[in-house]
């Protein structure tokens, strides 16, 4: 068997952008950026780290190697002072979130509003004992109110632990215990689909098991009553206490936040990122890959529970001074215009999301968004997994109508901000992910750690350290020693990828879903994009089963656009599909047509859990399991 992924669908397809763009766009080469970044990769970091707020300015950029890292160790900030203070020094009536509810309604906060809210909260925590390195755990809805309760934190020095608000109570105890996290901030509900969804039990099943909980405060939206002595009013907590609060000065490497990616399964990875480098490389790649100012409307359809929200919604959004557009629930309810009502009421001129969100939107058809005036769009930004041609061009030519660039960034929550991509100035080619940004250098490597030549796929690797990579996994050091030991020296993605030629990279997918068929190792995004491109096909996931003689076979799953039906015939018609598309080799043995995929709540496909269900094997951990 080859030991390489075999890249199988190249649509050719390559789109100059806009001429507008370079208007509004301040990188005209891509090439030419990188180039000179990597030129002297310290010095551009030390050149970025001076658009932060030090209360010591650093004067050593980075010390130390990859599974080791140290960047600017001797200086001292507080990231908030760089988020919130100049701004509502600066601007103060300058709006940091418009937040749009489910229901209409809407609620905005200037700059000088946030500060004096976060003081609130930093004030009421530290007269309630939480001290600098203390962990306190965010379990709460996409929010002001979850926002402002992570800058609080980060206000004081402790360390804040987002957990997704809906995980169930044992991944939140599972959280909270290894994170060591001693006061909890939560909400009572979210809203979703048009009803209150209780978050409240989740919070009261769990604490019960975590006698070490002192202090759980509440932000209650529905008429609720406190059950527990330890827990407190969100809104009594903060109302009483001054609307100024000295930020706690701390060293760059002091730890801002633990987050906990969404793994497969086993336990909980607490990916760990400090106040100084990760507000350096977070605001700066945001900056500059996408070119959003202040003057915008920024919308981005995350939630503050994954690294994406924590990174371009909170801390690289307002370090930067955007003006951030947040809107809790489900993207197609009330109706399933709701995206297209939103840009076009309040005029977003950049706009970042999933390809999960893109290829639902497709689903539904173009109708939706021709009857709206989306004119005011400039760029689209998409992250979270392999975007295929075919959402691309849904979003490109349907929502942008030619007019906006639309540009896939590929980053992990280890890999804290944007890290490979489209630039809004570049030619865009739909079937690839882009190229490095700045001083960032990836190679493709066998599993010896072989540097692959061109067009040959194989583990996607970063040769270059980052300030926005994390730092640690907390409490776990030989889990953090082991991205950089599968390939000595270099921090190894976990991603199956190509490059091309000319440094465009395609990242493929999880090297766990590598298809592995009649001596032929294939990519799932290969399928699922050859499936996609049908037009009956909304969505669709493959994965392998074993078989006695090829060794696997392809078993997709597929949801239908709108206007389309199950039939045995349609199903026949999407395997002939994929083998007119791709060849014979990856023609399915079978599709199966259902009304929906299992997917984490960042909108993932879990492919491990089809695979599981169809063999009748255990399901695993569910607990990212979106609902």
């Amino acid at each position: 068997m080859t030991a390489f992924i075999e890249g199988l669908l190249s649509g050719g397809e390559a789109y100059a952008p806009p001429a507008a763009t370079f208007n509004w766009f301040g990188i005209p080469d891509h090439d030419e950026w990188v180039a000179d970044a990597l030129a002297d990769p310290l010095d551009w970091w030390h050149s970025q780290a001076a658009a932060i707020a030090w209360d010591r300015v650093p004067k050593t950029t980075f010390t130390g190697t990859m599974d080791d890292p140290h960047w600017f160790p001797d200086g001292r900030l507080n990231v908030t002072v760089s988020c919130l203070d100049r701004n509502a020094s600066s601007h103060p009536h300058a709006i940091a979130y418009e937040f749009v509810g489910e229901d209409g309604s809407e609620r905005t906060i200037t700059y000088a509003q946030l500060l004096a809210r976060v003081c609130q909260l930093a004030n009421a925590l530290r007269l309630d004992g939480v001290v600098g390195g203390d962990r306190v755990c965010i379990y709460m809805p996409l929010s002001i109110e979850g926002i402002v309760a992570m800058l609080a934190c980060a206000r004081i020095g402790a360390i804040h632990s987002v957990v997704y608000a809906g995980l169930g109570a044992t991944a939140l105890c599972d959280r909270v215990d290894d994170a060591g996290a001693t006061v909890m901030i939560v909400g009572d509900v979210t809203y979703r689909r048009g009803k209150a969804i209780d978050l409240k039990s989740i919070v009261d099943d769990a604490v019960t098991r975590l006698p070490q909980i002192r202090r759980v405060i509440v932000w209650r939206r529905e008429a609720g009553t406190l059950v527990d002595d330890r827990e407190v009013d969100f809104e009594a907590y903060c109302d009483q206490q001054p609307a100024t609060c000295a930020p706690v000065i701390v060293d760059a490497e002091h730890p801002l936040f633990i987050l906990y990616t969404s793994g497969t399964t086993g336990k909980p990875k607490g990916v760990v990122l400090p106040h100084g480098g990760y507000l350096v490389g977070c605001s700066t790649l945001l900056r500059l890959t996408t070119g959003i100012t202040p003057d915008d409307v920024y919308w981005c359809t995350s939630d503050i529970g994954w690294i994406v929200g924590h990174s371009i919604m909170v801390y690289g959004a307002l370090a930067n001074r955007y003006r951030i557009v947040l809107r809790e629930g489900s993207p197609d309810f009330p109706n399933t215009s709701v995206v297209y009502d939103v840009i076009a009421r309040k005029r977003v001129t950049k706009f970042y999301t999933a390809p999960t969100l893109a290829r639902m939107l497709m689903r539904f058809g173009p109708a939706n968004a021709e009857a709206h005036d989306l004119s005011s769009l400039q760029a689209m930004f998409c992250a979270g997994e392999p975007l295929n041609p075919e959402a691309w061009h849904f979003l490109y030519d349907v929502m942008g109508r030619g007019n906006a660039p639309v540009c896939n960034q590929w980053w992990q929550t280890e890999l804290a901000g944007p890290s490979i991509g489209y630039l809004p100035t570049d030619t865009i080619r739909p079937d690839r992910s882009g190229k490095p940004f700045g001083p960032l250098r990836f190679s493709i490597r066998a599993a010896d750690g072989t540097v692959l030549p061109a067009n040959q796929g194989g583990l996607l690797v970063l040769e270059t350290p980052a300030p926005h990579m994390f730092c640690g996994v907390w409490g776990d050091k030989s889990r953090f020693a082991s991205y950089f030991q599968q390939i000595a020296g270099v921090y190894t993605a976990g991603d199956v990828s190509t490059i091309d030629d000319d440094g465009s990279i395609s990242v493929l997918g999880r090297a766990d879903d590598v298809l592995k068929v009649a001596g032929h190792r294939l990519a799932t995004a290969d399928v699922e994009s050859a499936l996609v491109s049908h037009p009956a096909c909304g969505e669709a996931a493959a994965i392998g089963v074993p078989d006695e003689i090829k060794g696997e076979v392809i078993v997709v799953f597929v949801i239908l656009r709108v206007g389309h039906t199950a039939s045995d015939a349609l199903a026949n018609e999407l395997i002939a599909h994929v083998r007119r598309e791709i060849g014979p080799i990856a023609t399915p043995k079978s599709v199966e047509i259902v009304a929906k995929l299992p997917k984490t709540r960042s909108g993932k496909i879990m492919r491990r859990v089809l695979r599981a269900q169809h063999l009748g094997m255990d399901l695993g951990d569910l607990t990212t399991l979106d609902d």
